[in-house]
């Protein structure tokens, strides 16, 4: 039997190490943890981790600022065995300023599209032929969005930059969904998680630490990828337990 096979880029801190972890644990999986630094400290425990039985973890090298990473990415998991993806999420990005939009520099707000938008159509573009020989119908690509990129429930911060970029992808995942009636796409929202970066922010705005642990905000994203169906849940924000969100 074909293994179920994940594809999941930033997988070696804070949420995106979590799911791997989850995902590694389960049988017949191929985890291909898509990383920048693959001989960095962190990424040498990703085949460390537990496998469920006749489950292995490949890592492969991906920056989310370079266009062809992707593509690159996807030829390192070929090379290794990988003939198709069932599950993609697109996990990587940066958060590096949080300015009112009176202050906010056009140069930060081009780093975080390129890092946090474009790299997400990349890999979209990149994982697409795969993702057409899923032996799941149908597959699915998963955005890793931000209740910071809300419309209508914006969170009342300083927060030009990362939730302008967080709030482009929500097109995107309208747009993919729509063009591609194979493959269910939609937007997870983590919560408000406490990894390194979420507590920072906590922190920063005086709210002390994030309200969302890793493991509750991980175990339901994992639940949402394996379980989301496109009627329900394609081109929807959904939110990491299972609730579909408003725009």
């Amino acid at each position: 039997m074909a293994p179920t096979v994940a594809f999941i880029t930033g997988a070696n801190r804070g949420l995106g190490f979590a799911i791997a972890q989850k995902f590694a644990a389960k049988p017949n999986y191929v985890v291909v943890a898509a990383v920048r630094d693959p001989a960095h400290d962190s990424a040498q425990k990703l085949p460390q981790l537990p496998t469920g039985e006749g489950s292995r973890i490949i890592v492969v090298k991906y920056d989310a600022s370079v266009e062809q990473s992707a593509f690159n990415a996807v030829q390192q998991a070929t090379e290794q065995g990988v003939d198709h993806f069932d599950y993609v999420l697109a996990n990587a990005g940066i958060a590096k300023v949080y300015p009112l939009a009176k202050d906010a520099k056009r140069a930060d707000i081009l780093e975080h599209f390129q890092v946090n938008v474009l790299s997400v159509l990349s890999l979209y573009q990149a994982t697409r032929d795969l993702l057409q020989k899923s032996i799941l119908s149908p597959p699915a690509f998963s955005i890793m969005g931000s209740g910071t990129g809300s419309l209508g429930n914006q969170p009342n911060i300083p927060n030009a930059v990362y939730g302008a970029s967080k709030s482009s992808l929500l097109w995107y995942g309208v747009r993919i969904n729509k063009e591609d009636e194979w493959l269910n796409t939609f937007i997870i929202d983590p919560g408000w998680v406490q990894t390194d970066m979420g507590n920072a922010t906590a922190a920063a705005w005086g709210y002390g630490t994030a309200p969302t642990t890793v493991e509750e905000s991980t175990s339901g994203i994992v639940d949402v990828i394996t379980k989301a169906t496109k009627e329900q849940h394609g081109g929807r924000v959904v939110l990491y337990n299972g609730e579909v969100q408003g725009w």
